[in-house]
């Protein structure tokens, strides 16, 4: 296989547990294609038939670039920058390195968890703290020496909390108890009930066991949670505080690991859960950091996570400044929202 780039440029890969993106840049920051499929989740089917769900959507760029590219032939481009859900332990990263490289889309590739693309999205260089929460919660800290925290993220068994499904399951627990008397009277259990059109928490809880309302819907319960919380209710009200410390604590913790408690440094937000901006949940956050980590600056990014990819591979290509602003300028929400 000739190493020669086809286009040259990066192909960017974000994939979270929801959906994948995708998009082909060009060396000097435009660009070429985008493409979006569904969930990637390795933990449940495999690198390889993960990865493999990722080569119908690079044939789609190819086509919308105007690429004459085959699989076999000359690679696409020069490098792929893959930030992936559930890339969370070394020897996932490896794996999912190998089941890219097959394909030959690149010449090089690189692999890396997806809150490191969201780190770089909000940021202008190696420098910073990242958390995002989306369907579950992850953190990540970067310095320029090449010194990085970071955690599992396998959930409840490494001491995990929160997120959007974990907020979910958390209002349907307490919502549950408070229909059958086993805990305090909730605003969650009509709500969540009205939410779905059903009786209450407990018949949304049946319809989901016994097939008649899909599962997946189960992350609706988090806007409920902050609906409930805005109506003064102690539950969601509490849940809610507990997401803000969670949040706050795994930055905290990752820049006193880092040694950058002392210097402005800047945490970037990430996530469906942050990027929707609930004021109850920011709010306790940034108190926090601001008794806890006082020279934290705390930004919330909205821009789509495969910009973070995009802009990760262009560090790799040596790409000028010119190209990471004309990059950032694809992206109409790309700059940090100060939280």
């Amino acid at each position: 296989m000739s190493h020669s780039a086809l286009l040259p440029g990066v192909l960017a890969v974000d994939a979270g547990n929801s959906k994948t993106d995708l998009a082909l840049v060009g060396a000097d920051g435009t660009v070429l294609a985008r493409a979006r499929g569904g969930g990637f989740q390795p933990q449940h089917t495999g690198p390889a038939a993960a990865v493999a769900a990722l080569a119908p959507l690079v044939d789609d760029l190819a086509r919308q670039a105007g690429a004459d590219w085959r699989p076999g032939g000359r690679p696409l481009t020069d490098h792929v920058s893959a930030c992936l859900a559930n890339a969370d332990l070394p020897v996932e990263e490896e794996q999912l390195h190998a089941a890219i490289a097959g394909y030959g889309w690149a010449a090089s590739v690189h692999v890396a968890n997806d809150t490191f693309g969201l780190l770089r999205a909000g940021t202008d260089g190696p420098l910073g703290v990242a958390v995002v929460c989306g369907a579950g919660i992850n953190c990540v800290g970067l310095r320029p020496d090449g010194r990085t925290a970071r955690w599992p993220a396998l959930g409840r068994l490494t001491g995990d909390w929160g997120g959007g499904g974990g907020l979910a399951e958390e209002a349907m627990w307490h919502a549950a108890r408070a229909e059958d008397g086993r805990g305090p009277a909730t605003l969650l259990s009509p709500m969540i009930g009205a939410h779905f059109e059903l009786a209450g928490a407990n018949a949304v809880a049946e319809a989901m066991h016994l097939g008649l309302l899909d599962r997946a819907r189960l992350h609706e319960v988090a806007r409920v949670l902050f609906a409930a919380g805005e109506a003064g209710d102690p539950t969601a009200l509490g849940l809610i505080d507990r997401q803000a410390e969670e949040v706050a604590r795994l930055a905290v913790v990752a820049l006193t690991r880092l040694d950058l408690l002392e210097q402005p440094v800047p945490v970037v937000l990430g996530g469906g859960v942050l990027a929707s901006r609930q004021p109850l949940l920011l709010d306790g956050l940034t108190a926090r950091l601001a008794a806890d980590a006082p020279l934290a600056e705390p930004r919330v990014v909205v821009a789509p996570p495969v910009l973070g990819a995009a802009l990760l591979g262009l560090d790799h290509l040596g790409a000028d400044p010119a190209a990471h602003r004309r990059l950032r300028e694809a992206y109409p929400t790309a700059r940090p929202i100060a939280a």
